[in-house]
């Protein structure tokens, strides 16, 4: 029943999303390398170029789909799942894919997953989710489908033929607030961010690129994600601490009591803050707190949920995010369709979701309508999309900025 409800309320907006690719759904423009050659010339006339092969038909097309069922991803699996599963129910029953579904957390590696696949008749693989498991997946050399992987590979591993990469990447965003920052007019900043291998990674990300544009980084902290205190890293990157020890000097200079307000260093033009929301909260009121306040703060979409009430510490945050978090014609439609059919609530629709949407239309466009990569953009629930010839993913992606809780769009970069 529930299924029904979701397959009458998707076709409202199925002309919305038919009209999502500037592509055509038949007949998608030639370009560069897939163009026809040009034919000799026969009697005074061009001969005809034969017809185009004709594209697959939808229905008789095999998609496997390879997610972690079980094991410590089948949460995030699930939401991807379940986000490719109301794009594929959004057709008539008659005319939808094949879809077969490997659990790659049951101890069969992903090249023997990749031949059963073959050998079940998949026409399109969407998988693996793993980045280690996209590796293998570009490791193997047998004859196979072509993949929409759901993960980049790791840097140094070479791109294998036949394997697109499509991911929601933390460290793209940051190259991509890098170039925010700059177009802003900003060119000497401070970054502020979480301890271990995901803030290592993102400012990693993010410093080559702002650098590359003119930029410079003037300093840098680190702060522990399972405290709530930041003052320590914070008094650190804004030179606090070296104007609290002016003061002592001048008392003992002096040998009296003066009144001082501590003031931070006044050369940065902004704050790099990448972090969690539930962290973000906590990082923002105390810049403030320590004389910030008056600097811009730019982070990624890790930084926002919604929530008006709890956002009202983040006033005045810079940060970029998918259309399906900030809405537009399409998620707005979309969001509709699917509170109507789980009206008590259903499956979690975030950020994973959206992904799970986007890679059945992705698929769909890159084998079903033969869209080549270069010529295929798509406007998706994470983003303007984009495939480059190198088979990467490239998502433009909305910027906005948070004002008593509330969301205000900003224009494009």
């Amino acid at each position: 029943m529930q299924r029904k409800i979701l397959l009458a309320a998707l076709s409202a907006t199925a002309a919305l999303l038919a009209g999502c690719a500037s592509a055509p759904r038949t007949a998608p423009p030639p370009t560069r390398t897939a163009r026809a050659p040009v034919l000799p010339r026969h009697g005074g006339m061009r001969r005809p170029r034969p017809p185009a092969p004709p594209s697959p038909s939808l229905a008789h097309t095999r998609i496997a789909l390879l997610l972690p069922q079980t094991g410590p991803l089948r949460h995030a699996a699930q939401s991807v799942r379940d986000g490719f599963l109301t794009a594929y129910y959004q057709l008539p029953a008659g005319e939808r894919p094949q879809v077969r579904i490997y659990d790659t957390a049951a101890g069969e590696s992903i090249a023997a997953l990749i031949a059963r696949a073959t050998r079940g008749g998949a026409d399109f693989i969407i998988g693996p989710l793993l980045r280690a498991n996209v590796a293998a997946a570009a490791a193997y050399s047998v004859a196979h489908p072509p993949i929409l992987a759901l993960n980049f590979l790791p840097r140094g591993v070479p791109q294998s033929s036949g394997l697109f990469q499509f991911a929601l990447s933390p460290t793209a965003e940051a190259r991509l607030v890098a170039k925010r920052v700059l177009a802003d007019g900003h060119r000497l900043g401070i970054a502020i961010v979480p301890a271990g291998v995901w803030g290592t990674r993102v400012l990693h990300a993010f410093a080559p690129q702002f650098e590359a544009g003119g930029g410079r980084l003037l300093a840098t902290a680190r702060i522990d994600l399972s405290a709530s205190d930041y003052s320590g890293p914070i008094e650190r990157v804004l030179l606090i601490r070296q104007s609290r020890e002016r003061l002592q000097r001048l008392q003992t200079l002096l040998g009296m009591p003066l009144a001082f307000v501590p003031r931070r260093r006044p050369d940065i033009q902004f704050i790099f803050a990448p972090a969690p929301a539930s962290t973000e909260r906590m990082l923002e009121p105390q810049l403030r707190f320590y004389y910030a306040n008056g600097v811009p703060t730019y982070s990624t979409s890790d930084a926002f949920t919604p929530n008006p009430t709890a956002n009202q510490d983040l006033d005045g945050l810079r940060f970029l995010d998918m259309p399906w978090m900030l809405g537009n014609p399409l998620a707005n439609a979309v969001h509709a369709v699917t509170d109507r059919a789980w009206p008590a609530g259903g499956p979690d629709r975030g950020r994973l979701f959206a992904f799970g949407f986007d890679a059945y239309h992705l698929a769909v466009a890159l084998f079903v309508r033969r869209v080549a990569p270069g010529a295929l953009e798509l406007n998706g629930l994470t983003g303007r999309l984009r495939i480059e010839r190198d088979g990467r993913v490239h998502r433009s992606l909305i910027w906005a900025r948070l004002q008593g809780g509330e969301i205000k769009i900003l224009p494009p970069q």
